[in-house]
């Protein structure tokens, strides 16, 4: 897979790519959702962190994971960690 661009756009994309992936609703996963709204669990966001580390480079440790409330979090958290 080719990576994502490092853009807040791009990485907005592939979270929501990589939620459909995990069975989220194409549109559900707005920045405001919690994962909770989404029926995101602790196991898909172990997997979108695994996803964010192999095409960011950005790790995120098991506190990021859950300081992390909503997509946009995520997004935010990313955006500001990646190189």
């Amino acid at each position: 897979m080719t990576r994502t661009a490092f853009t807040r756009e791009g990485i907005e994309q592939r979270i929501n790519a990589a939620l459909i992936e995990f069975g989220v609703e194409p549109g559900a996963s707005r920045l405001d959702a919690t994962w909770e709204e989404i029926d995101v669990d602790s196991l898909d966001l172990a997997e979108l962190a695994q996803i964010i580390e192999d095409e960011y480079g950005v790790e995120l440790r098991h506190a990021d994971m859950q300081a992390m409330k909503t997509v946009g979090h995520a997004v935010d958290m990313i955006a500001a960690r990646a190189v």
